[in-house]
């Protein structure tokens, strides 16, 4: 989960001038955290404290309200109106990684990954990027190569995880679909050899560089292990201290190697 967020956090200046190069400072001075970072901690205090999912969206996403969500999701969040909006958007993914350390098996970890997305993302692919996520979070935590994690991602989900970063980048553009995002987040962390290396992949794509290393951070902790101090350490100095609060109380009820 903290890799998540620090990708989340180290992706945030380049969302909006996207670059296509692994050379950059990796917490750059006007880093933050977006609202990937808040609902990711919303979806974790659900699962600590047995709340459903929306009531943990919908009150620790208001009370961070300049986040900055995506318009159809701000209305959601402040509207009496609790219904789901046939989301297709990489909002369902970016905010599951929780679900994928906290569950035991690949059935619950899937279910759980619905119920996350479907408060909001209730479209099929909505659906699919977040189990994607959840998925290949729980296998990389639970000791599968990475071969076996492209592998059952393909037949479970259905993308196409044969092409490298390399291939992608040239002409990968700003995407916020589930199916532009979630595939290339995945290989980002595929093609990379360390948790760092894999948040530089991400971020190097050119796309929605916050949401894209907020998902492949989240995985590539799970395999790599216990996120470096440093980048511990920046997450915590840059959480307010209701978001690490939950942050912190997740990592140790679920991720000890964090």
């Amino acid at each position: 989960m903290i890799g998540a967020i620090a990708g989340d956090i180290i992706g945030s200046v380049y969302e909006r001038w996207p670059i296509k190069t692994k050379d950059f400072p990796l917490f750059d001075p006007r880093c933050r955290f977006t609202d990937d970072t808040v609902l990711t901690v919303a979806v974790a205090d659900a699962i600590l404290s047995g709340s459903p999912y929306l009531d943990s969206v919908r009150r620790i996403g208001r009370r961070h309200p300049d986040a900055g969500y995506g318009g159809s999701f701000f209305r959601w969040l402040f509207a009496e109106d609790t219904r789901p909006y046939n989301s297709w958007g990489n909002g369902s993914a970016m905010r599951v990684s929780p679900v994928g350390f906290a569950f035991s098996t690949e059935d619950e970890v899937l279910r759980q990954a619905r119920m996350t997305a479907e408060i909001t993302h209730n479209h099929p692919e909505g659906i699919k990027g977040a189990e994607a996520v959840a998925l290949a979070i729980f296998m990389a935590g639970t000791g599968h190569g990475k071969e076996a994690i492209r592998l059952r991602i393909k037949d479970r989900i259905g993308y196409n995880l044969g092409r490298s970063v390399d291939d992608i980048r040239p002409s990968y553009v700003f995407d916020v679909s589930c199916q532009g995002t979630v595939p290339q987040a995945i290989i980002a962390f595929l093609d990379s050899d360390s948790y760092e290396d894999a948040v530089r992949n991400a971020i190097s794509l050119g796309g929605d560089s916050d949401t894209i290393a907020c998902i492949t951070g989240g995985i590539a902790e799970a395999f790599y292990g216990s996120i470096p101090d440093g980048i511990r350490a920046k997450v915590k100095d840059l959480l307010t201290p209701d978001l690490w609060e939950v942050t912190d109380a997740f990592c140790a009820k679920y991720i000890a190697k964090s």
